[in-house]
């Protein structure tokens, strides 16, 4: 059963300093570990189709292969296939590329790719769809495997494979380069006689850690994932004032049984437009991250929001638009949770999206001028003159008390 805590409470030592030291107040209960009321969603489903074992890549669509890979590059990715028409990048792991993108007339994200378990996976999530027209195929000479492509309610294509071809991996588990730097701490000497140096270098990503996909449609395609991929909920997250009305976000994960698996592989939140968010990339630790954030800025990219740790998933992160303004996000050291643990219930605020590092930014919450907030606003005003999507009037004033928070 989940646990329930009681809403935790002011002390009259808090209400005393909070004119006096209202900076200090914000993260104020932050890490109260609630769980879910009676009746609440219980973030997975008794009787899942398949079960994902993980994100396997991600698929873009841009005008300019050249610049998008000078900025993948820069951002520690190593390009592995490119022609004049697609191109894929990986990490230092190996395994699958993390982006597959491919050239067209505009910019824009086509959707993820999962793993299955095996073949037989692919066969029984393709007769389960078969309705909408899932079929399983192969897949292109250039990733090898098998998969089946389907359609979310929110009219993302996803695609989820088995048996790609593997790439090698780039670093071994001695490799200087891909392992956590040594540090002197809790009484611990680990590094006599030898200094700390880091170089000003692109982060060497390891691996594709989440996708964060907004919906104006969200417990459907919440409900869609838990079913037909059988993730489940690592936290979810509601406006404030609103819970009765049940959550605007959840962080999922894939069950991997006792095996544990990243907090969110796939984070869903509500919102006006059907939109990609950001995506998310593994380095080793925090020195690599810092470092790697300072390259890029030295090559005249874009800091949306970092350096900082986050509350739900605990990742240390730093964000970063590309040159078709996409949003990426180095982290390290991420929660990894098995099959056992519930899901945790937090207010959405904006000084809860970390413990530490600076206020989020306009940029990271979308409200910063440009196109972007255009068309969010064009957005909210399509979605409040339907009633065939779940952002109303109310869900509109919830999700403007969380920018202002």
């Amino acid at each position: 059963m989940p646990h329930t805590a009681p809403p935790p409470t002011a002390s009259p030592h808090n209400h005393a300093h909070a004119h006096a030291h209202a900076h200090e107040d914000v993260h104020h209960d932050l890490h109260a570990d609630q769980g879910a009321l009676p009746g609440e969603h219980p973030g997975r489903d008794p009787n899942p189709v398949i079960k994902v074992t993980d994100l396997a890549w991600l698929e873009f669509q841009k005008p300019d292969l050249t610049g998008t890979a000078r900025f993948l590059r820069d951002f520690g990715f190593t390009p592995t296939y490119q022609s004049t028409t697609e191109l894929h990048v990986q990490g230092t792991w190996g395994g699958s590329p993390c982006l597959i993108v491919r050239r067209g007339k505009k910019s824009q994200f086509l959707g993820p790719a999962f793993f299955a378990a095996d073949d037989h996976d692919v066969l029984r999530l393709a007769e389960a769809l078969s309705a909408q027209g899932a079929r399983v195929h192969k897949l292109p000479e250039t990733i090898g495997g098998t998969g089946v492509t389907v359609r979310d309610p929110a009219g993302n294509r996803v695609r989820v494979v088995s048996t790609v071809d593997s790439l090698l991996r780039l670093t071994e588990p001695d490799d200087p380069e891909s392992t956590v730097h040594p540090f002197n701490f809790h009484g611990e000497l680990r590094r006599p006689n030898a200094t700390q140096r880091t170089d000003i270098q692109p982060a060497r990503v390891q691996r594709l850690g989440h996708v964060v996909l907004q919906t104006n449609r969200y417990q459907e395609v919440l409900n869609w994932y838990l079913h037909h991929f059988g993730m489940i909920v690592s936290d979810f997250m509601f406006y404030p004032g609103q819970r009765h009305r049940g959550p605007v976000m959840s962080f999922i994960r894939c069950d991997r049984g006792n095996t544990p698996s990243d907090h969110h592989t796939l984070a869903l939140t509500l919102g006006p437009v059907n939109r990609y968010v950001h995506s998310a990339y593994q380095v080793s630790d925090l020195d690599t991250l810092a470092a790697g954030g300072d390259f890029l800025h030295d090559q005249g990219h874009y800091r949306s929001w970092g350096v900082g740790r986050h509350v739900q998933g605990s990742q240390i992160f730093d964000y970063w638009r590309d040159p078709d303004g996409f949003l990426v996000e180095h982290f390290a050291d991420g929660d990894m949770f098995d099959n056992t643990l519930e899901p945790g219930w937090a207010p959405m605020t904006a000084s809860g999206l970390s413990q530490w590092g600076p206020a989020a930014t306009a940029d990271f919450m979308g409200i910063r001028p440009g196109r972007e907030l255009l068309r969010e606003i064009a957005g909210v005003l399509s979605s409040l003159a339907h009633d065939d999507n779940e952002f109303d009037l109310e869900r509109l004033l919830g999700l403007l008390k969380v920018a202002r928070s």
